[in-house]
């Protein structure tokens, strides 16, 4: 019985994660379609559309609690698929372990993971926010400075060849190994766990998202792009052929912007 509990729980866990990643994308294509909905929603509304609601309310008014929600939105969206190797290894030691570790600890390790990039929202609203109040930004995300966009794209292709990038990507790509040299027992420590791996994956892809700012936040293509792409980089087998390229392409982009901002071309 303890092992069609582990087998059972986890399944199910899968449904409903992959649910909330469909809600999430539609919850951003929502807010990227009608700026204007906001009109539609009023504030003291709860649940998903007060979330909504003020997402909405950031992309007109650029308030940082609105930036902070839009910015969770869409991490958790962007994010969370490219987390299912990680789940899928810790629930084949689940099964492995027939009962031995409590099932629910699938969720207290995906938890672990989403608060890392939801906390990792704070700075990318409050940098938004800064962003905007010096008139750097449009309504929707996107630079207005090719200066400021040359920056982010320098700083993203140059971290593609840092051993920084290069340490979080391995164990990205082997989360089993990832397990095997750090587990702890317990929902307690598949939280830390979790919480460990959500860092080790910011490590690998702040950079990346930051390009959000080059792309628009609120451009569902720029999101759906760069969410298989930090998939794809996470392939083992594929994933080692692309940081490379990617930190070269992102480079000569810089070289490109730049040229056009001096007016070169």
């Amino acid at each position: 019985m303890p092992h069609l509990v582990s087998s059972y729980l986890p399944s199910t866990a899968w449904v409903t994660f992959f649910v909330g990643i469909m809600i999430s994308w539609w919850a951003l294509l929502w807010m990227s379609a009608e700026h204007a909905a906001i009109t539609r929603i009023g504030p003291s509304n709860l649940g998903v559309e007060f979330l909504l609601s003020l997402c909405l309310t950031a992309t007109n008014e650029l308030t940082f609690f609105g930036l902070v929600a839009m910015w969770s939105v869409m991490s958790l969206a962007m994010m969370a698929p490219t987390a299912v190797p990680m789940l899928k290894s810790y629930q084949d030691i689940l099964i492995a372990g027939k009962g031995k570790v409590p099932a629910h600890a699938f969720w207290a390790l995906l938890s672990g993971y989403l608060s890392v990039w939801l906390l990792f929202s704070v700075p990318a609203a409050g940098l938004q926010l800064l962003f905007s109040n010096f008139d750097l930004i449009t309504f929707d995300g996107i630079i207005l400075s090719g200066w400021l966009t040359t920056g982010l794209l320098i700083l993203a292709g140059i971290y593609q060849f840092t051993p920084m990038k290069e340490a979080c990507l391995s164990k990205c790509r082997s989360p089993m190994a990832y397990f095997m040299g750090r587990w702890q027992p317990g929902v307690a420590g598949a939280y830390r766990m979790g919480l460990h791996h959500g860092a080790v994956c910011v490590g690998c892809c702040w950079a990346l998202m930051l390009l959000g700012f080059v792309g628009g936040t609120m451009n569902p293509a720029w999101m759906f792009g760069a969410m298989i792409l930090m998939i794809v980089e996470k392939l083992p087998d594929i994933g080692r052929y692309i940081t490379a390229p990617l930190g070269i392409a992102l480079l000569s982009s810089a070289i490109l912007v730049l040229c056009q901002t001096l007016g070169l071309i």
